[in-house]
């Protein structure tokens, strides 16, 4: 689908390329307006006219027009109306809701927009979804068990958008075996999605899965309510956008704890957090985003080979603990809409790593530090490829405040490209 709702990086990471190009720092000041955006300027320029040389003009405006409209510390993605009031609602209006009660052996098709309350313990029972272009289904888990071999216990074939809500209950819901392909399409997880998903409630889900626990073609949003996940792939999977506004999120997993990715398109796949309570356990990265990985807020606790990985890094607020074995924040270029940077502006960062070839910090590009507190403890806390600028953020490195930032890197320079162009979102993800 077209992405329609414009995602930015900071301008920063682009300006502080321009700037000091082919050169490795942290200076502790910061640019002047003027030196902004003459470097701006220089830089929009060149860039313009490099994508012209690879690509249509079309691209290269939507270069300028993106570089030249965000500002320094600013949001990197575009969070407005990313949620909508049902989405945000933990109650179903349940005035002419159907009740449907599970039975082993039987498969439930949805086929219009609805309210529908799911009751019953059952072993290879599934739901399926088959509505409207524009119908939205709100599945209601009262205390139901589903455990099947290999299909997803719920299957949502075509819908606007289905909302999964718990009831102060809790719900259980198991694929035990291989997954069984629908057609062409690798129907690999115990919620499986093409559409928009939205996870709520007041009670409780626990998902074990062979595979992944919840998968969306499109996006992905949890509100609320307790998500228990244990799985040996990815936990949360989604094309588009992984959105978490608030609720206690508990995963175990061999693979991803959070996977936004679309193997067709490098300018989407991003990962939005606003709050909650967030603990990840993981075999390979515990939050991933092929574009953009943003926290304004939350308790999220990881312990993965690399915390959070992602080409555009940003953290503004909250209380993340990260344990890792590899990298604990990881910028690379993943995709071409911007600069791998790392931008903290807020909260509260702890990172603890294992011994060996280990970053606490490692940037295939830039390193932004605005606010907040860095507290590392680290036989390499920092690894940039680009540039480094602390302006304000609290450094704690194996137990010592310092001022400094150490670059294991020890070379390097300034890095090329920058941001592509807006990426993110079809359209209003808030509508209702």
């Amino acid at each position: 689908m077209t992405n329609k709702k414009l995602i930015t990086a900071s301008v920063c990471a682009v300006l502080l390329g321009a700037m000091t190009a082919f050169h490795v720092y942290c200076d502790t000041s910061v640019a002047s307006a003027a030196e902004l955006t003459s470097a701006s300027e220089t830089y929009v320029s060149a860039e313009a006219e490099r994508v012209t040389e690879t690509s249509d003009s079309e691209s290269a405006s939507t270069v300028t027009d993106t570089t030249s409209s965000v500002a320094s510390g600013s949001s990197a993605i575009d969070t407005t109306d990313l949620f909508s009031d049902r989405d945000l609602e933990q109650t179903a209006d349940l005035a002419g809701a159907e009740n449907l009660t599970v039975s082993d052996g039987e498969t439930y098709t949805i086929n219009k927009e609805g309210v529908y309350v799911i009751t019953g313990s059952a072993s290879d029972a599934q739901i399926i979804v088959s509505a409207g272009d524009e119908d939205k289904v709100q599945l209601v888990l009262d205390g139901v068990s589903i455990t099947n071999e290999s299909s997803p216990c719920i299957y949502v074939k075509n819908a606007d958008k289905v909302f999964v809500t718990t009831t102060d209950s809790e719900n259980t819901l198991t694929v035990s075996g291989a997954f069984t392909a629908d057609g062409d399409t690798n129907t690999d997880a115990v919620i499986f999605s093409r559409d928009d998903i939205v996870v709520n409630g007041t009670g409780t889900l626990n998902i074990v899965s062979s595979e992944n626990g919840i998968s969306s073609k499109d996006d992905l949003k949890v509100t609320g309510g307790t998500l228990r996940i244990t799985c040996t792939a990815d936990a949360l999977e989604a094309n588009e956008s992984i959105l978490i506004a608030d609720g206690t999120i508990s995963i175990k997993s061999d693979k991803d704890g959070l996977h936004a990715e679309n193997d067709e398109d490098n300018t989407t796949g991003y990962i939005y957090i606003a709050g909650g309570t967030i603990s990840i356990e993981a075999g390979d990265d515990a939050i991933h985003a092929t574009t953009i990985a943003q926290v304004d807020g939350g308790s999220i606790d990881l312990t993965a080979a690399e915390g959070i990985e992602g080409t555009y890094i940003q953290l503004n607020d909250g209380e993340i603990t990260i344990a890792a074995s590899d990298d604990g924040i990881n910028a690379g270029k993943k995709s071409t809409i911007a600069i791998p940077t790392v931008e903290l502006n807020g909260g509260t960062v702890t990172i603890t790593m294992g011994s060996g070839d280990t970053d606490a910090v490692d940037s295939n590009g830039n390193l932004i530090l605005n606010g907040g507190t860095l507290d590392i403890t680290a036989q390499s806390p920092f690894d940039y490829d680009g540039n480094c600028q602390n302006n304000g953020t609290t450094l704690i490195v194996n137990g010592s405040e310092t001022d400094s930032v150490s670059n294991q890197m020890m070379g390097g320079g300034g890095m090329g490209g920058g941001m592509h162009g807006p990426m993110g979102g079809r359209g209003n993800r808030g509508s209702y």
